[in-house]
C-alpha cells in the first residue's frame, strides 16, 4: 500500500487522518504540522502520497506543494482545504497537485481519493 505523509497544521487533524489511512492498510510514514516541516521531511523520507492542507503557518501548503513539486514531481500531493478556498484549490491543481478533500470530510471519501492515487 502507499507510504504517506500527512501535513495539517492542527495535531487533531492529523491524528484523525492517520488512523482513517492506518485502518484501511496505508501506511503513514510521516506527518509535519506546517508546509516548511513538509518540504524537510520530503526531502528525506519520499513518501508516494502527500495529504496538505492549504492554510497553516510558516509556509503554507500551496507554497509546500511547489517547492515538493521541484523536488519530485512524481510524488502525489491531495489538497485538504475548508470550504470556500476553490481558487486555492484551482490554483494547487494548476501547480501540481493530484487532487483535493473538502473539509469536513468523510473517511470513505479520504481513503477512495488515496487508493486511486496509490
Amino acid at each position: 500500500m502507499a507510504r504517506v505523509m500527512i501535513v495539517d497544521d492542527a495535531a487533531f487533524m492529523r491524528i484523525s487522518i492517520r488512523n482513517m489511512l492506518l485502518k484501511n492498510g496505508f501506511e503513514v510514514v510521516a506527518e509535519a504540522e506546517n508546509g516548511a516541516d513538509a518540504v524537510q521531511k520530503f526531502s528525506v523520507i519520499r513518501p508516494d502520497i502527500i495529504t496538505m492542507d492549504i492554510t497553516m503557518p510558516v509556509m503554507d501548503g500551496l507554497t509546500a506543494l511547489k517547492e515538493i513539486k521541484k523536488i519530485s514531481s512524481a510524488v502525489k500531493v491531495v489538497m485538504v482545504s475548508a470550504l470556500g478556498q476553490e481558487a486555492m484549490v484551482r490554483d494547487a491543481v494548476l501547480s501540481g497537485a493530484a487532487g483535493f478533500i473538502v473539509k469536513p470530510y468523510k473517511e470513505e471519501n479520504i481513503v477512495e481519493t488515496l487508493r486511486k492515487l496509490g
